[in-house]
């Protein structure tokens, strides 16, 4: 049994981690300060032995008592209408978290595996994106509060890699869906559920023509278990590949939701939103022996399913 520290435990992604962790027959440690995580996300893991829960902000200095293995940093607001409501907390945790964390994987001797995300390549001019690629931010853009914590948490990790021999790994994580978003989360696919099940308009901005590609929270959740347990230390992209237009996708969840009240609705497009998002996976493939195994249409209907009882209860 390994004792794994998970900050951001109670959001969509750290929930689902902690899941994992607990099936896989380790101690569990969730920390969290609830900015915009969830305890109903894992309040089904309290009367577990091997599950302990802190209260606790990681931009404070971290202390868990006794060994610790893994550590994996998940704390973060994550949707831009988060980070665009607390962009000195977002740099903060993506600054002093990460600091903190690595300190803490130093002391403890700990394998630290941190989230950083497909935005550090910022409005990309290469497509797909591979981890080569240094990208494309506007660092003084409404954006860049969230891309430029993300590039420092991987600078720093490296830093500390290179300079104090820290076993880290770094996933960039690419846009992720399934049961756990918030509904009001502010990311396309939990506003377009919520309005398709509410009849309204799906908000689409510009021509809808800009593309994602969605990858579903089980395949995620494995391929950063592989890269946890790897032994490479530079970044890897995990998502998946199958890149769809948001107009598409609009059109997608309103035929799966079948009100015929929902439409599409176009609103201008924001300032630095990318116009292109697609990983190129052959790190994961070659390495972790991983690709996405759920189709989007397998995923959406789960998906759908949770935030029926969310929206309809």
């Amino acid at each position: 049994m390994k004792r794994v520290l998970i900050t951001g435990a109670a959001g969509f992604l750290g929930s689902h981690l902690c899941d994992r962790f607990i099936r896989e027959g380790h101690h569990v440690i969730a920390m969290d300060n609830l900015l915009t995580g969830d305890l109903a996300n894992i309040e089904h893991l309290f009367p577990l032995k091997n599950f302990e829960y802190y209260h606790h902000d990681v931009t404070k200095f971290v202390h868990v008592p006794g060994e610790l293995d893994y550590i994996l940093h998940f704390a973060s607001p994550a949707s831009p209408i988060d980070y665009l409501k607390m962009p000195i907390q977002t740099l903060k945790v993506g600054a002093l978290g990460t600091h903190n964390l690595l300190g803490l994987a130093k002391a403890k001797n700990a394998r630290i595996l941190v989230a950083s995300t497909s935005e550090v390549y910022g409005d990309p001019l290469v497509h797909p994106q591979t981890e080569d690629y240094w990208g494309n931010v506007n660092p003084v853009g409404p954006r860049g509060v969230y891309d430029e914590a993300k590039r420092f948490l991987e600078a720093i990790t490296m830093a500390y890699h290179n300079f104090h021999n820290v076993e880290t790994r770094i996933v960039r994580i690419f846009n992720t869906y399934g049961p756990r978003m918030r509904v009001d989360d502010g990311r396309a696919l939990p506003a377009f559920f919520a309005q398709a099940i509410r009849g309204q308009g799906l908000t689409v901005f510009g021509d809808g023509s800009q593309t994602r590609s969605f990858c579903y929270v089980d395949d995620l959740v494995e391929g950063i278990y592989r890269l946890l347990l790897s032994d490479y230390h530079l970044p890897v992209n995990i998502g998946n590949p199958d890149e769809i237009s948001i107009r598409e996708f609009a059109e997608e969840i309103i035929a799966l939701v079948g009100n015929p009240a929902a439409y599409v609705s176009y609103r201008e497009l924001p300032t630095d939103d990318p116009k292109v998002r697609q990983p190129d996976i052959t790190k994961a493939r070659e390495i972790l022996g991983w690709e996405p195994q759920v189709p989007r249409r397998e995923g959406l209907k789960k998906t759908y399913e949770y935030f029926k009882t969310r929206l309809l209860r």
